[in-house]
């Protein structure tokens, strides 16, 4: 059995759709970072960057100890593995797979969310931050755009690099984007937004987060975390 550590944001999402995708067992376990669940000892000691998801396999290969993992790119990453689905076996196919889901943890994941924090969530709203972050974001969305044009999927076969990157791209609308501008990510974005899967993912999750408003105390959860505060 699996247990997985899950809100309903976009890292969230990838591995929901992952287990979807395989029929793997698994057991969600909320943790509602609004209401500042993930600062919890328990949550923590699986998670040492109180941030979801996070993940339990308490039957890993080789036996022994459950295993427990954090960061959604390695959790993929690990349940890829594990399945032995939706990453390459042969070297260059892996090698595609990794730098495109680097890609999106380094990259597109950071810059979409900055971009949508500071147009949605900031107290003050700041032109130059603004820009900055929609037009990086407009830039990420452009490099997607060129990889697609010739391919169906991101690294070829569908894979975990799809998976990472299909979530950040879900709230367009708020990043400032228009997809129209991006024929080749449309076509790939429409394409897995209608994976039975993906939209099983998305349909637990309106279950499982039914208020979605972010109030004044749980933007001072979320954006207002420093080490001194959190004891570290």
């Amino acid at each position: 059995m699996l247990d997985l550590y899950y809100w309903t944001t976009p890292n969230g999402h990838k591995i929901t759709i992952f287990l979807e995708e395989t029929q793997l067992l698994y057991r969600i376990v909320p943790v509602n970072i609004s209401k500042g669940e993930q600062f919890k000892p328990e949550f923590l000691r699986i998670a040492p960057n109180n941030r979801i998801p996070a993940l339990v396999d308490d039957a890993p290969a080789g036996g022994g100890d459950a295993l427990s993992m954090f960061e959604s790119g390695a959790i993929l990453l690990y349940l890829a593995e594990k399945a032995g689905r939706f990453i390459p076996a042969d070297v260059r196919g892996r090698a595609e797979v990794l730098q495109w889901l680097f890609w999106q943890m380094a990259g597109l994941g950071p810059m979409a969310g900055q971009s949508h924090h500071f147009a949605h969530y900031a107290p003050e709203k700041i032109p130059y931050a603004i820009d900055r972050y929609w037009q990086e974001t407009n830039r990420l969305y452009g490099v997607l755009n060129k990889r697609l044009a010739d391919r169906e999927f991101v690294a070829g076969d569908y894979s975990i690099a799809d998976m990472a990157s299909y979530p950040w791209i879900v709230h367009w609308k708020r990043q400032q984007q228009n997809l129209d501008d991006f024929p080749h990510l449309k076509r790939w974005f429409e394409t897995i937004q209608a994976r039975p899967a993906v939209v099983k993912a998305y349909a637990l999750a309106e279950k499982i987060n039914t208020v979605s408003t972010v109030t004044e105390e749980a933007k001072a959860l979320l954006f207002g975390q420093t080490a001194k505060r959190l004891g570290l």
